[in-house]
């Protein structure tokens, strides 16, 4: 059995990184999705070890002393890490693991492992951007200008991805992405 791929993609908040990922695991059976620790708090809805890992700042501070993250950054005031046992069992049983990750965490993704593939997805504007993130309702306005403020310093470095998708549609994103994958399987 072959090892499976390792694909991150980051993007500012708000760019629908959730939305096309979930799409394109319904198309693509062999993708999971690798679940990240993090020290925010739950938005409404999400669950514990399903969306995140939700861990106190002292619980991911241990987790980094004994070196159980690939990656780790903190992002808006919060810490953000992909633990590396789960992810590295997925890998081994042949099945593509796509982690959803800032920039900084991309940037030590591809230190680590620099066979993963890396893709930014960008959104069609700024002011589009801003529209999406007021209207989703899950931020204060202070966040949301936070948000904005980090969303143009990592569009800056979008280059440095192997791939960049800008999300003006979710299907054609969807579609766009899943042809990145296959090109870089040789599928």
């Amino acid at each position: 059995m072959s090892k499976g791929k390792l694909i991150v993609i980051s993007a500012p908040s708000g760019c629908g990184k959730s939305t096309v990922v979930h799409a394109l695991m319904d198309i693509r059976p062999n993708l999971k999705f690798s679940i990240s620790a993090t020290t925010r708090a739950p938005r409404i809805g999400e669950v514990d070890g399903k969306d995140y890992f939700f861990v106190s700042r002292e619980k991911f501070m241990e987790m980094v002393e004994r070196d159980e993250f690939l990656e780790h950054a903190i992002y808006v005031d919060n810490c953000y890490g992909t633990p590396r046992k789960a992810l590295d069992e997925m890998l081994d049983k042949g099945l593509d693991v796509i982690l959803d990750i800032d920039v900084q965490g991309a940037f030590q993704i591809r230190e680590k492992r620099p066979d993963a593939l890396m893709v930014f997805l960008m959104p069609p504007s700024f002011d589009d951007l801003e529209k999406r993130l007021i209207l989703r309702g899950k931020d204060s306005l202070e966040v949301i200008k936070n948000r904005l403020i980090a969303a143009q310093e990592e569009c800056r470095v979008a280059d440095k991805f192997d791939y960049v998708i800008v999300n003006d549609d979710v299907d054609r994103a969807v579609r766009e992405f899943s042809s990145i994958i296959d090109k870089e399987k040789n599928i």
